[in-house]
């Protein structure tokens, strides 16, 4: 392991004393002040509920292309369901893979800001019933890693330990379940594009052997190959925003593979609640004095309302979908 790039963190230090709880808040702290990225182990999460997952994503790829088409991102104004190859984009620029977005399964809103818009029922292919159980179990397991590192977070920061909780409200989580398909271009291909989370945290799960992802480090772009029985954690803009850039929310992209190969991976994205705003925690003199600052980058610009956040990403992510259910977003922002 030493000749990873990105830190390796065990959840379950947590439940072993005062001691090792301490020793990994210090380790958690220290990983997104300085990287923003790491590996964690010990979540809990079996080696059965992963393989049912994979198999499922399997399963779906492999659908024919009218049931993913007919559940396609196109027909849902929350952005939800089905993106074929090329229908996303990163920086302007066409990511290759394909995916299904999954959220929370709620009723559509009318009225109100307009990232309530991104409120509203998923889309699930019908020839795969299994899918949204599997979904919902992966869900309810990584809701309660996401709330027990935001804790873990608190108190390492010199906060109340229900500091960011308290401040969620009902989470907007979001599931992608995605895959990238090989290709025979000579130079390394987009997969998905350089960017930074918009949001808190997210937990990604990799298909084992799986390389292709890369974060950017001193401005120099290194391999994050999976790590077996862990996620890669990496936090959002968000929580850059929170901590006044004390902790980092770091650039990352995935290089496709080459063909015939593939890669399967599924990021988890735990989020606030879309009217809610973090407030900026209150840090101890030591830690604010290496606090940078958040980013400012005026074609980016971080909201500290996340449902501002999230929309940006949406607009930006899926103009297609833009272009049919939102057209006067489209033109207030041209």
């Amino acid at each position: 392991m030493a000749d990873l790039n990105l830190p390796i963190l065990d959840l379950s230090q947590l439940d072993a004393g005062p001691e090792s709880a301490a020793q990994f808040r210090d380790d958690l702290r220290a990983a997104t002040h300085d990287v923003g990225f790491f590996y964690l182990t010990g979540t809990g999460v079996t080696a059965d509920l992963s393989a049912r997952l994979h198999q499922a994503a399997l399963d779906f790829f492999a659908l024919p292309d009218a049931d993913k088409l007919s559940i396609e991102n196109v027909k849902s104004p929350h952005f939800r369901g089905y993106t074929r190859i090329g229908g996303e984009r990163t920086q302007g620029k066409v990511d290759w893979r394909e995916q299904i977005d999954i959220g929370p399964e709620r009723d559509a809103v009318a009225g109100g800001p307009a990232f309530n818009r991104l409120i509203g029922p998923n889309l699930w292919p019908a020839a795969q019933p299994e899918l949204r159980e599997v979904v919902a179990e992966w869900h309810a397991h990584l809701s309660g890693v996401a709330r027990k590192l935001l804790r873990a977070w608190a108190l390492s920061l010199g906060a109340d330990e229900s500091h960011f909780e308290s401040n969620f409200g009902d989470p907007s989580t979001l599931i992608k379940i995605v895959r990238y398909p090989g290709t025979n271009e000579p130079e390394p291909q987009q997969g998905v594009g350089a960017h930074k989370d918009s949001g808190v945290l997210t937990l990604l799960w990799v298909e084992p052997g799986k390389g292709g992802l890369q974060v950017e480090r001193d401005g120099t772009w290194v391999d994050a190959p999976p790590v077996a029985d862990a996620f890669v954690v990496n936090i959002g803009e968000m929580l850059e925003y929170a901590t006044g850039g004390y902790l980092k929310a770091t650039n990352h992209r995935v290089i496709s593979p080459k063909a015939p190969g593939e890669r399967i991976s599924v990021p988890f994205f735990f989020n606030p609640a879309l009217d809610a705003k973090l407030p900026i925690i209150d840090l101890p003199a030591e830690l604010a004095a290496e606090a940078r600052g958040v980013t400012d980058d005026p074609t980016n610009p971080i909201h500290s309302l996340y449902g501002e956040n999230a929309l940006k990403s949406r607009l930006r992510a899926h103009p297609d979908v833009a272009a049919i259910h939102h057209t006067d977003l489209v033109a207030a922002s041209a």
